[in-house]
């Protein structure tokens, strides 16, 4: 998709996550329970969303490297060094 001469792209594995495995990784990471109630999927809400980073790949010669553990880390391991954000003050 291209605005004003840029382009936009996709960045991801190309692999979804369902929401209960992003909270499951991430009480595993922080040692935490994560408050949530679980229910049915909601009336229109697709059966899978991922991004597809295809176009990226090709016209950026970019690879994720990442997964979600390692990605859950990173921000769990950022979000405990700044608890109060980019503020600069801990």
């Amino acid at each position: 998709m291209k605005f004003n001469g840029s382009e936009s792209f996709n960045i991801g594995t190309g692999r979804g996550h369902s929401v209960r495995e992003v909270i499951e990784m991430v009480e595993r990471i922080s040692g935490k329970t994560v408050p949530r109630i679980d229910s049915d999927r909601r009336p229109g809400d697709p059966p899978a969303v991922f991004a597809d980073s295809r176009r990226a790949q090709e016209v950026l010669k970019w690879k994720p490297r990442f997964g979600l553990e390692e990605i859950v880390r990173s921000s769990f391991n950022w979000h405990e060094a700044h608890p109060n954000g980019y503020t600069g003050k801990k």
